[in-house]
């Protein structure tokens, strides 16, 4: 069985071949068959009875669509008050009825609620270096929860049960369209007969992964029968990122500071233009794109967890202690003068001991590992690796697990 927290770096890079997963990624679509077996830990129906009685998702994050449109949320849920909020609440035989009539049931960022769906998001989030995000799709019957679209960001989906019929047309009139843009009217591809173009059409399986990337038109309806997939969303790095971050670096520079000279004359308005010009081009020059990225790794978040009690007694973790490895992508991390090391993480900067050096890049690489596991890879024995851990879960870098 695969492992959720290899199913990308490890099998779906295995079977695609990592070029397709770095070179061409978001340029070309791919159909990769993983097996049923390499998606059987991600999600089961006991799994998603459980999230949904104990986590109480609802509307936006949990909806119904059917047949391109929103099922209205007074056909499934009820309002109530919680705490002196209002919210609200699914009816469960109510939306039992709206899926036996063919509506897709929509659950947005549920790799916030399963663990293994978690793990399996940020194995793609070290492989592609982005964010990522799942959203649960489930669905019976022959009928379609929306219309041919494209979405803003590149995807790859996992089929994990039943049959799921797609068509995919390929990128539309306008190439790498986005979230934000000046254009959300342009059209999916189109033959010279006037039909929608196909670059390929089928039948995903269980343990049947495809990419669609930003931009692409699609078409997706149920088969007749049960199907549930996984969509794994990222947005990849742009130029306007790029820009933006230079945008951000003007409020260092005084000429960018000062008022525009709305009175002024003609000649002193050109004049300025030219000094602004001037100096955002220098800017724009001395903005190396590798930097540009290696800070936004920097600044790339961690989820949400927690270690108590180690954090806060005064007690070094046994060897037999799991230790976790907390932040998604590795830091690179920096020897100083003063024999300290230094790590950015979700943009804050860390200064720890020089001793914490080979432990965090044995934790970088194996992510899991006990404390005497971690000190004899790391060459430093248990007794080092627990005082390394102990430093490294008080700033929220390891999780320790008895």
């Amino acid at each position: 069985m695969t492992e959720p927290g290899q199913i990308f770096t490890r099998t779906l890079s295995e079977t695609v071949g990592r070029e397709a997963l770095t070179t061409r990624l978001s340029e070309e679509f791919f159909l990769a068959d993983l097996g049923a077996e390499a998606v059987d830990s991600l999600l089961t129906f006991e799994d998603l009875n459980h999230l949904l009685a104990t986590r109480s998702p609802e509307p936006p994050r949990l909806r119904l669509h059917r047949d391109g449109s929103p099922v209205p949320l007074e056909a499934y849920t009820d309002a109530a008050t919680e705490s002196r909020s209002s919210r609200r609440v699914i009816r469960p035989e109510s939306l039992y009825g709206q899926l036996r009539k063919g509506a897709s049931l929509v659950l947005d960022s549920i790799d916030r609620m399963h663990e293994p769906i978690g793990a399996a998001a940020d194995d793609l989030m070290r492989l592609v270096r982005e964010r990522a995000q799942a959203n649960l799709y489930l669905i019976w019957g022959s009928s379609r929860g929306f219309d041919t679209h494209w979405d803003d960001h590149d995807t790859v989906i996992v089929q994990v049960a039943g049959t799921k019929h797609w068509q995919v047309h390929g990128p539309g009139s306008r190439p790498f369209p986005m979230r934000v843009d000046t254009d959300h009217g342009h059209g999916p591809p189109r033959g010279a007969d006037g039909e929608l173009s196909m670059v390929w059409e089928g039948v995903l399986r269980p343990g049947q992964a495809i990419h669609v990337p930003r931009g692409w038109w699609h078409t997706v309806t149920g088969t007749g029968e049960m199907s549930m997939h996984l969509t794994f969303g990222f947005t990849r790095a742009t130029g306007v990122d790029w820009a933006e971050s230079l945008v951000r670096r003007l409020h260092e520079e005084e000429v960018f500071r000062r008022d525009l000279p709305r009175f002024a004359s003609p000649e002193q308005r050109r004049k300025h233009r030219h000094e602004l010009l001037s100096r955002l081009s220098e800017l724009a020059e001395e903005g190396d794109l590798d930097a540009f990225l290696a800070e936004r790794d920097g600044r790339f978040p961690r989820r949400t967890s927690y270690s108590l009690p180690w954090p806060v007694e005064e007690v070094l973790p046994p060897e037999g202690a799991r230790v976790e490895f907390v932040p998604i992508l590795p830091p690179p991390v920096s020897r100083e003068s003063d024999g300290k090391v230094a790590l950015t993480v979700a943009g804050r900067r860390y200064r720890l001991p020089g001793v914490v050096e080979p432990v965090l890049e044995v934790l970088a690489e194996e992510r899991s590992l006990t404390v005497g596991e971690l000190g004899e890879r790391a060459g430093v024995g248990a007794e080092i690796a627990a005082q390394a851990v102990s430093a490294l879960v008080r700033h929220h870098l390891v999780l320790i697990q008895d």
